[in-house]
């Protein structure tokens, strides 16, 4: 999916929706989570473009290797590219994780695959609230449109627990343009996208099923056409199933009101 063709005007209206953001609400700093992957790296690049005060965070935790140099290199090379507005920070979780999740309640009761990977995210999500706290920063979200508001791919009040979400109306295909233009690492667009959270460091196309194409042709077509292939109707499925499972990350927390209602 491609909409979107001037990516020199796309970067610099973002930096300016930062800036203007920043600006409004008397924020200090701007503080990213490094994954690795192509969108934290945009986002990131976007954020020292701005020239306000950044700090790029790495959080490996237990993460693949290879996943963890590619986000000491992007932060590294931002460093040396933006010195007067850049800083870097690794910030290591996996003993912390490990003593979670070694805890007796957790092993022997609520002993949970997805809740242990989506604990994972949630830590990361603390560590850079804690850096924003003190610096009175604001954290920066990552997430894309499929993954936002397609199919919920990410974890609530994990990666999803941000204060402003720069890219999270371009598709993934978008994204990656934009990364091109703006000179990030031909090894981090090219990256096969992975969430870092599966023991097996499964990517995010064996977890979801579809490749970020094929969803982005869902949401922008697929749905409006009167007839499918096979494979059409798989992947429209698929989107649709997750689309209704996640529904509650992509939606205001439901609340009791007491409008029309009486209180005897």
């Amino acid at each position: 999916m491609n909409r979107i063709m001037d990516y020199y005007n796309l970067s610099i209206l973002i930096q300016e929706w930062i800036k203007d953001y920043v600006k409004s609400n008397n924020i200090d700093t701007l503080v990213v989570g490094v994954s690795g992957g192509i969108d934290s790296a945009v986002v990131s690049t976007l954020c020292a473009k701005t020239g306000l005060p950044t700090i790029v965070v790495g959080i490996p935790l237990n993460s693949a290797p290879k996943n963890t140099e590619l986000s000491e290199k992007h932060m590294t090379d931002l460093c040396s590219k933006f010195k007067k507005n850049v800083i870097s920070i690794n910030v290591d979780l996996s003993k912390t994780f490990e003593e979670f999740k070694s805890h007796p309640i957790f092993q022997e009761v609520y002993n949970s695959e997805l809740g242990f990977a989506n604990s994972k995210s949630r830590l990361r999500m603390m560590t850079l609230y804690q850096i924003a706290s003190s610096t009175n920063g604001i954290v920066v979200g990552t997430g894309n449109k499929v993954e936002d508001f397609g199919v919920g791919f990410y974890t609530k009040y994990g990666d999803g627990g941000v204060d402003i979400s720069p890219i999270a109306d371009l598709y993934k295909t978008e994204v990656k343009n934009l990364g091109i233009h703006l000179g990030v690492s031909h090894e981090i667009v090219d990256a096969e996208p992975t969430d870092g959270l599966c023991d097996d460091n499964r990517n995010d196309e064996k977890q979801i099923g579809a490749t970020y194409e094929e969803l982005e042709w869902v949401m922008e077509y697929g749905i409006n056409k009167s007839s499918y292939s096979d494979k059409e109707s798989k992947i429209i499925a698929i989107f649709t199933n997750l689309n209704k499972k996640n529904k509650h990350k992509m939606v205001s927390i439901p609340f009791f009101s007491l409008k029309n209602k009486e209180i005897i």
